[in-house]
């Protein structure tokens, strides 16, 4: 897996799959890894399991050992298997390679006590973009009450050797999992009944702490990478190699490092490198290729030691000048006898796949990696939410200034997905009042934004509504008139609609209006009110009119309407008006329509 056999023929050679895991924090990702490390270095001797930067390399073999019966090496030419060691979609949507996720296959771990949580669902939504075969590893089965473990052993003997209660217990909760699959749209069952796992999800029960069904779930993955993903594992080992920017990260001694995943070909200490960087491709060289020191020279001075080649499937960390700039998820390209400019404009061409159309006006995006920024990019579209700007990083100032000069409120916001803000765009964000929204599930930011601009727009209703004219229909009730004029006060019944001090009172006379006079006071039962609703009775005083000669008992008068109010309420806030309202507003613009078709559009 590191040092290359020099004498091995340069051939096609079939690489390592790569394995993301993927689940709900505190589901168990990473006491599984553990388990399948922790199984391996007791299979195999010590050196047998090699640990890379980022990831961790099974060969068949130590797999062999630890699935017993289940596998025969013979069956498999895969070298066995390269698990990502950050588990989480963080690293899954970072892990990019040309035109798809760099992860051959997933395990996507589920609690089987807890079920589907958000990030699970968000997981799931990301497998199914990328098209990403993927298994599931039910897990904790050990804490079903009653569970009677067998440590390390394949899941049907174990389950086979509890009680009944103990095995309906876990199929419920099994069942349950498969349910929740197929509501999101996956055929599931149980692994050893699926006969097409190109159209079914296997799942498998497993215990990261008893090491139960460890070996069915390295069984699967190795026969599924086996049997569909042979061709694709296929590579030239002496080619130049081409991998993805696990991390940048500050090693004491070398400066600014990159984590890589190498996934195609070889990196040596005398290549040239492109790498993706924020603003333009980085070329450089490589200083020195490190990689984690086997167990047993744990306890020397340095954590690593210093390799001339690394061949893929890997993970290694590379030293060289000049990659402040590189970023997470960004490709890795080694030169060697190609064309410099050839190189650079593959690594600008597969950056430019990753960005992410922006508008004149939208929210900013931030993002940890290049490929949770895409993701965040198409849930965003998915909700129709427009972006002015999308960058990998922790929020900055520049970013608070970008979002401030947003026309609308609603655009004057940044989404933040796994990144930090920085103290002095903090500050900088309640001074210009642009809001910043963080979370590390994407969908979940995504509802945070849309709640927020949900109660803007009710807010600004509101505000509009306050100062809009409403519309009201009302009767002038028989033998209810206290004072005949200056100003007149009748008893009236509200009919449909709001009533509302200080406004005008009208009449039809065939399809036009005239106008009566103007309220000027409303009392119920006696007391002072602003208004009256539909289906009250109140007595009000009209400045104006004198009954008996402007008004009359028994006449339906109306609030008078300004065409502009008409239109406003009938194109932007019929929804927000109560339905008696509405009734009114529309009798009123067909009275109107009855003359002009045009009034109030």
């Amino acid at each position: 897996m590191s040092d290359t056999d020099t004498n091995a023929p340069e051939t096609a050679s079939l690489r390592t799959p790569i394995v993301a895991v993927l689940g709900h924090v505190d589901h168990g990702k990473t006491s599984l890894l553990d388990q399948i490390r922790g199984s391996a270095v007791i299979e195999g001797e010590a050196g047998a399991i090699t640990q890379h930067i980022g990831a961790t390399a099974v060969p068949l073999d130590v797999i062999s050992g630890i699935a017993g019966d289940l596998v025969d090496p013979a069956d498999f030419d895969l070298p066995g298997l390269l698990f990502i060691d950050t588990p989480g979609h963080h690293s899954f949507t970072t892990l990019r390679s040309r035109g798809g996720n760099l992860a051959d296959i997933a395990i996507l771990v589920v609690d089987v006590n807890d079920g589907f949580q958000p990030q699970t669902i968000e997981a799931l939504d990301i497998l199914q973009r990328s098209e990403t075969p993927f298994i599931v590893a039910a897990n904790k089965i050990d804490t079903v009450p009653g569970w009677n473990p067998t440590d390390d052993a394949p899941i049907k003997p174990t389950y086979e050797n509890q009680s009944d209660r103990v095995r309906g217990d876990l199929d419920e909760r099994l069942y349950e999992i498969i349910g929740e699959l197929s509501d999101h749209g996956f055929s599931a069952d149980l692994y050893w009944r699926v006969q097409h796992f190109q159209r079914n999800v296997g799942v498998v029960p497993v215990s990261a702490m008893t090491g139960e069904g460890v070996p069915d779930l390295l069984t699967v993955m190795m026969g599924l990478s086996q049997r569909y993903m042979r061709e694709e594992m296929e590579i030239d080992v002496a080619g130049p190699g081409v991998g993805t920017v696990l991390e940048v990260k500050e090693e004491k001694g070398f400066g600014t490092t990159i984590d890589i995943v190498l996934y195609d070909g070889t990196i040596r200490t005398d290549d040239q490198l492109v790498v993706g960087g924020t603003a333009d491709p980085i070329v450089t060289d490589v200083r020195a290729l490190l990689q984690p020191r086997p167990l047993a020279e744990i306890r020397t001075e340095s954590r690593f030691e210093q390799v001339d080649q690394v061949d893929a499937a890997a993970g290694i960390k590379v030293a060289a000048p000049d990659l402040a700039e590189a970023m997470a998820g960004a490709p890795v390209r080694v030169v060697r006898d190609r064309d410099l400019e050839d190189v650079i404009d593959e690594v600008r061409a597969e950056l430019a796949e990753i960005a992410v159309d922006t508008e004149e006006q939208g929210v900013v995006v931030k993002a940890d990696t290049l490929g949770s920024l895409e993701a965040m990019a198409d849930a965003l579209g998915d909700a129709e939410i427009p972006i002015v700007r999308a960058e990998v990083g922790d929020v900055a100032p520049r970013d608070v200034s970008v979002a401030s000069t947003a026309e609308d409120p609603k655009r004057q916001v940044i989404l933040g997905f796994n990144v930090d803000v920085l103290d002095d765009a903090e500050r900088r964000a309640e001074i210009d009042d642009v809001r910043i929204f963080t979370d590390d599930v994407i969908y979940q930011l995504v509802e945070g934004y849309e709640e927020f601009v949900a109660d803007l727009e009710r807010a600004q209703q509101d505000t509009v509504l306050e100062n809009i004219t409403r519309p009201a229909r009302f009767r002038v009730l028989p033998d209810h008139v206290f004072r005949q004029s200056d100003p007149a006060v009748v008893g009236v019944e509200v009919n449909a609609g709001t009533l509302q001090n200080n406004e005008s009172v009208v009449r039809f006379t065939g399809n036009d209006t005239e106008r009566v006079g103007q309220i000027k006071g409303i009392q119920e039962q006696g007391e002072d009110v602003d208004e009256a609703r539909a289906g009250t009775r109140v007595s009000v005083a009209i400045d104006g009119p004198t009954v008996g000669r402007q008004l009359h008992e028994d006449e339906e008068l109306w609030i008078e309407l300004p065409e502009k109010h008409a239109k406003i309420l009938e194109q932007e806030l019929a929804e927000e008006i109560p339905a008696d309202e509405r009734e009114a507003l529309n009798m009123y613009l067909d009275n109107h329509r009855k003359r002009d078709p045009f009034w109030g559009k």
